[in-house]
């Protein structure tokens, strides 16, 4: 019979960790992807390319949902089946809280070890070829719109304005404002211009124009009129230069091998072991949030007149847990001396609602029966 209603506290616990994950992620999903709406209105990115890149993104988002939707889940089926009075006829026919968590800890072991799968490998790689695409379509002059009558930033520091556009991409009564250079504004006007294909670097060639500097420091304002020049839209990326990985596009080996120099400073070399040691104590956060619903809900007594004080609590000391990691994070990215504390924290979720849930109570000795084993 306990296997049976075991299965059945699994299946409404499956069933709600998919809705709850669904939902938390597309949410998520939707409010991110805003970022890159840019690059279908700037870019002239397609929606297939669009939908590919953000995509990209869908690991990292089920890094950071998956502890809370458990959490989540195990709260409201627990507290539902308590409030049917499920519970209360588990527990009188003899189902202890270690039983009645058992469905719930099967499915926090499942999730830590397909966690694991994301941290270690599949949201590292998700991020470097999010970075990589990103960086190509950014680079890539062939997706470059510009629209008429409107003002369009084309990257940094630079923006650009096109008077009328022909059928023949002709541009026409074009203004460029570039401030890509500190104390430097550059604002270059030409009557006629074209976008130049094949380019390692985005340019535009104009005619007919002319080039106004002015440096704010010195007030220098100098003044070049041409009959052909050309404008590049951004830094030259040479084929061998490589780009800069941040800390969640590397692999777990070399966030804690990597010392200073190459390009790397203490700074990055901190942001990288606090990386790599949140990609090791993620997935137990799991598990930890999992005991602490299930104390929340199994660790007191049954009230007739609900658990809303108990979830209440149980959600506090979520949050209090979610902003202490924060602070620990930050602190291990300011010193290393600190970064023990990040495990310390998550196995202190563990340990202590499992103790306090799981008690061991160990046999005691009547005085009696002691006194009289010594006296023998």
């Amino acid at each position: 019979m306990m296997r049976g209603l075991t299965r059945y506290i699994l299946k409404q616990l499956v069933v709600g960790m998919v809705l709850v994950t669904s939902g938390l992620t597309i949410l998520l999903w939707l409010s991110q992807s805003l970022r890159f709406i840019d690059l279908i209105v700037n870019k002239g990115v397609s929606a297939t390319l669009f939908l590919r890149l953000t995509s990209m993104l869908l690991p990292g988002f089920l890094m950071v949902v998956l502890p809370i939707a458990i959490f989540t889940v195990v709260l409201f089926v627990y507290n539902k089946l308590a409030g049917d009075r499920e519970l209360a006829v588990m527990q009188a026919a003899g189902m202890s809280p270690w039983d009645l968590s058992k469905p719930a800890l099967a499915l926090a072991l499942t999730i830590a070890t397909v966690s694991y799968g994301l941290t270690l490998w599949l949201a590292p790689e998700s991020v470097r070829a999010f970075r990589e695409l990103q960086w190509t379509i950014r680079q890539d002059v062939t997706h470059l719109v510009l629209k008429e009558g409107e003002f369009t930033d084309v990257a940094n520091g630079i923006v650009v304005f096109v008077g009328s556009r022909s059928a023949d991409n002709v541009l026409s009564n074009i203004m460029i404002w570039d401030t890509r250079i500190r104390d430097r504004e550059v604002t270059v006007m030409a009557e006629e211009g074209a976008l130049v294909t094949g380019a390692a670097v985005p340019r535009i060639h104009l005619v007919n124009g002319m080039r106004q500097e002015y440096r704010p420091s010195t007030h220098e304002f100098t003044t070049l009129n041409f009959d052909s020049y050309t404008a590049e839209f951004g830094d030259s990326h040479p084929s061998d230069e490589v780009r800069f990985r941040d800390a969640r596009e590397r692999p777990l080996v070399e966030l804690f091998t990597r010392e200073p120099g190459d390009g790397l400073g203490e700074a990055d070399i901190r942001r990288f072991r606090v990386e790599g040691m949140q990609r090791l104590v993620l997935p137990l956060q799991v598990v930890g949030l999992t005991v602490l619903g299930l104390y929340g809900l199994l660790g007191g007594h049954f009230n007739r007149r609900g658990q809303g004080g108990r979830i209440a609590a149980t959600v506090a000391a979520m949050v209090a847990f979610q902003a202490f990691a924060l602070g620990v994070n930050n602190l291990a990215g300011r010193t290393l001396s600190m970064l023990p504390l990040v495990p310390v924290l998550t196995l202190l979720l563990i340990v202590i609602p499992a103790y306090l849930l799981y008690p061991v109570r160990r046999a005691r000795v009547p005085s009696g029966l002691s006194s009289g084993v010594s006296g023998s």
